[in-house]
């Protein structure tokens, strides 16, 4: 009997991937670099927002400074644009309603910097007590690391058997795993299912419902 479910946040309970080109493309615009199609920002999220403007950035002016750079541009235009086209995947709420009425405690573990996770949690799920929002916080590891769950099972006293980690990448399994709980992949996401499949997740969701009817 699974106490607690850990969600990714995006790709997984929120689709933003339109608000993030627009955000580090408005940024490369001003420092005179090319942009990206919308697309092409499916490859580039999952391991914070460093991580995705390196990528953005052309190879050859991937620097930690251009990086700072695309990011002293980015967070206020994302602050304040972040919910622009942003909204929850078809399903999300009411699974989330769902598991709240159930008594099953929920997270958000997400390597989106900790303001701008906290500020869309609350925004698109303000009727969801969830019990640990986190973020990607500076001077902290993001995931793949197990940090993030071993806060939230700390912050909330359920131990990793009685875990659910859900996510749409990688990233996320590879989390699970360093965390020794369970996953669930989902396939609405920002990866294929054949890249999720790779890392053998117990459960595969191809539809929020899913998860309500594998937990039983």
């Amino acid at each position: 009997m699974k106490k607690l479910i850990i969600f990714d946040l995006d790709g997984t309970l929120l689709n933003t991937i339109e608000d993030l080109a627009a955000a580090t493309n408005q940024a490369l615009l001003r420092l005179g670099y090319p942009q990206h199609p919308t697309p092409a920002y499916l490859r580039f999220v999952g391991n914070g927002i460093n991580k995705l403007f390196e990528r953005a950035l052309p190879p050859a002016a991937r620097t930690q400074e251009n990086i700072l750079r695309v990011r002293s541009l980015f967070v206020p235009y994302y602050n304040q644009h972040g919910a622009d086209l942003t909204s929850p995947y078809e399903g999300i709420v009411a699974l989330l309603e769902a598991l709240q009425t159930r008594g099953i405690k929920l997270a958000v573990a997400s390597n989106k910097y900790q303001e701008a996770t906290a500020e869309l949690v609350k925004h698109y799920f303000p009727q969801i007590a969830f019990s640990a929002v986190l973020g990607q916080r500076e001077g902290l590891p993001t995931k793949p690391d197990p940090l993030f769950v071993q806060e939230i099972l700390k912050q909330t006293g359920v131990s990793a058997v009685h875990t659910l980690y859900v996510g749409d990448s990688d990233v996320d399994m590879q989390t699970a795993l360093n965390a020794g709980v369970d996953a669930c992949a989902v396939t609405w996401g920002f990866r294929t299912r054949a890249e999720l499949a790779a890392y053998r997740p117990k459960y595969m969701a191809n539809a929020p419902q899913d998860i309500l009817q594998m937990l039983g």
